[in-house]
């Protein structure tokens, strides 16, 4: 029993590990595989952990964590869709720990009638007979949205049925809205219809999310507001302004069409196929699953994609009519229609759907990673093996980097790279004492001599490959070392920096030719962070080399003057003169009268002679 929760554990803390920073929705599943709980979270990996990571107040949430045994999730565009989508979730499922909406509420609509002057209101009712913009997951938007569409537009508001029959026959008179001139009294015919329709039209491009306009229209009124000092008025305005800015992008999570859909995305590695399923029901999106397909031989991505709608469809019990897929899958269905979107809700719910396919592949590969944590090293040694023809796996890789100035305390630098991780046990510093001035490549020739001669000594394995923080001139002096002088095979590569002192190049070979690897490319950056790595350790050792150097001083060669005592001296004096022109009174606070007196003499006997 124990050994079981452990297992399941295990497997959660695996999961979680591996969840995105980003938007959506999570659900847990309990033994029998239900969904018993939905949430929606800004940050899937921050909100999901903190359910794991501590123990809750609450006895019902600490039942639910003891109930999960599986994590799903669905990754949106914004936390606003993550709103929307749990709410469409909980109404589906029904999970068993969640506040249940009972009461069928739902989010509001911005709704334009179908009449021959529309009104426009804010409803949470769907009925045929008009055209419906959202949902809005915020009230306070579309009643921002709304009021400023008032401003803008004088729409009616009343509820009368103005047909051209009704107001030819008189039925109707204006009323105050139109004499506060918030109406241009349609019910009279005071307005034409083609007229009233044009600013339906603009109307409906602001809900449809172009309300750049209407943006550009409270950004002038803020400015105007603001130099005029009413900020009060200015801020108030902002709030519209911010309002609207969150919801320039319409959402997908649930549309205004009452559709039954499909949405399949497809992506692949060279092991692997995955595929990614969001269900669409009555125009909202209800479920989303992702299988994996491990290839056996190089099998086309249509047929990969054919098998998979076919079983996603079983596992799911769907059969909608309408198929929204990235490219024709290899199968036929009776009565469905393959749709490959090109724009609008339908391309967006399957850049969705690709979304959290790419999103599941990036999440497995992590997990593989944390189970194997070579795996990921040896591919990427790999990689490096076959673009430069190396006999072996460049198990353990070396890089050699100088450093000073103008020749002063000159020093090197050797870091290790073992698995494609620092070794840093076995990183070394390098004092050059064969070189005089600054002469890099004498410099490389000592440290290499050095650094090779005592592995032969000790019998050490050897690296498998070598990097010279430079270009031709560095390779080749390393090479007469190695080859010439010690007789070595090991496989030697420069890293070449342009003119603006960017590594830009992979070079190999003698003569040294440019190897096919791009700046971007992963083993790339892996070999230029070498170069980064032994860079830094080389100026770092140089830094504290130059440092104790800058800091020697006469005190140094007085016996009975120790450390701690210089530092007291230079910290009271601030420098080496006046010490020396301190008397015996001064200094015997400082240094106890004996070494007071060492120190007098010393300077006395100097002043005399």
């Amino acid at each position: 029993m124990l050994k079981g929760m452990s297992a399941h554990r295990e497997k959660l803390k695996l999961i979680v590990s591996s969840l995105p920073d980003k938007p959506g929705i999570y659900q847990y599943l309990n033994a029998q595989n239900e969904i018993i709980y939905v949430g929606k979270a800004k940050n899937l990996k921050r909100r999901v952990s903190s359910y794991f990571n501590k123990n809750h107040d609450s006895p019902k949430v600490n039942i639910l964590v003891r109930n999960i045994r599986d994590i799903k999730y669905i990754v949106v565009n914004s936390e606003e869709d993550a709103l929307l989508l749990e709410n469409n979730l909980i109404k589906q499922h029904q999970p068993r720990y969640n506040v249940l909406l009972k009461d069928g509420k739902t989010y509001p609509w911005l709704c334009i009638t179908k009449e021959y002057y529309p009104r426009v209101f804010k409803t949470r009712q769907m009925f045929r007979g008009a055209d419906y913009f959202g949902p809005y997951p915020s009230t306070y938007t579309i009643d921002v949205l709304l009021e400023l569409i008032r401003e803008l537009y004088p729409i009616r508001t009343c509820k009368l049925p103005l047909t051209p029959q009704n107001i030819e026959a008189g039925k109707y008179k204006v009323c105050l809205q139109y004499h506060i001139h918030n109406c241009l009294g349609c019910c009279e015919n005071l307005i034409s219809i083609p007229e009233y329709g044009k600013m339906i039209h603009e109307i409906k491009e602001i809900a449809k999310g172009n309300s750049q306009a209407i943006l550009d229209y409270l950004l002038e009124n803020m400015k105007r507001l603001a130099s005029e000092m009413k900020f009060e008025e200015a801020q108030a305005l902002k709030d519209k302004y911010d309002a609207l800015s969150n919801y320039q992008k319409k959402t997908v999570i649930t549309t205004m069409h009452d559709d039954d859909l499909e949405v399949y995305g497809y992506e692949e590695d060279e092991s692997a196929a995955y595929i990614n399923v969001l269900k669409i029901a009555k125009g909202s999106i209800v479920q989303g699953y992702t299988i994996e397909y491990q290839k056996k031989l190089d099998e086309p991505k249509e047929e990969i994609l054919a098998l998979a709608i076919v079983e996603l469809r079983e596992k799911l019990n769907t059969s909608c009519k309408t198929i929204i897929v990235p490219f024709t899958p290899d199968i036929e269905l009776k009565s469905v229609e393959w749709i490959i979107p090109q724009r609008g809700d339908k391309k967006k719910l399957l850049d969705l759907s690709i979304k959290n396919v790419r999103q599941y592949k990036i999440d497995k590969l992590k997990q593989a990673e944390k189970l194997n944590p070579d795996q990921r090293a040896i591919k990427l040694l790999t990689e490096i093996q076959q673009k430069l023809g190396l006999k072996n796996l460049p198990q353990t890789i070396e890089c050699f980097d100088n450093s000073n100035i103008s020749g002063s305390d000159a020093v090197a630098a050797c870091v290790v790279f073992k698995k494609a991780k620092p070794s840093k046990k076995d990183y070394r510093k390098y004092i050059i004492k064969s070189v005089t001035g600054p002469d890099d490549y004498a410099s490389m020739q000592e440290v290499v001599r050095r650094r090779y001669t005592r592995m032969l000594d000790e019998g050490t394995p050897l690296p498998d490959l070598i990097i010279t923080d430079g270009g031709k001139g560095q390779m080749e002096v390393v090479r007469q070392v190695i080859q010439d002088e010690l007789h070595l095979d090991i496989p030697i590569a420069g890293l070449a920096k342009d003119n603006k002192h960017r590594t830009s190049e992979l070079l190999f070979g003698f003569p040294p030719k440019v190897v096919g690897l791009k700046p971007t490319d992963f083993a790339f950056k892996f070999l230029a962070s070498i170069q980064d790595e032994v860079h830094r350790f080389a100026i770092n050792f140089h830094r504290d080399k130059r440092s104790k150097s800058q800091t020697k001083s006469e005190l140094d060669d007085i016996v009975g003057i120790g450390e701690k005592s210089k530092v007291e001296l230079l910290k009271k004096f601030k420098s080496l003169k006046r010490v020396r022109e301190a008397t015996l009174s001064d200094l015997e606070p400082i240094l106890g009268k004996h070494k007071a007196k060492l120190l007098f003499d010393y300077f006395e006997t100097q002043r005399k002679s």
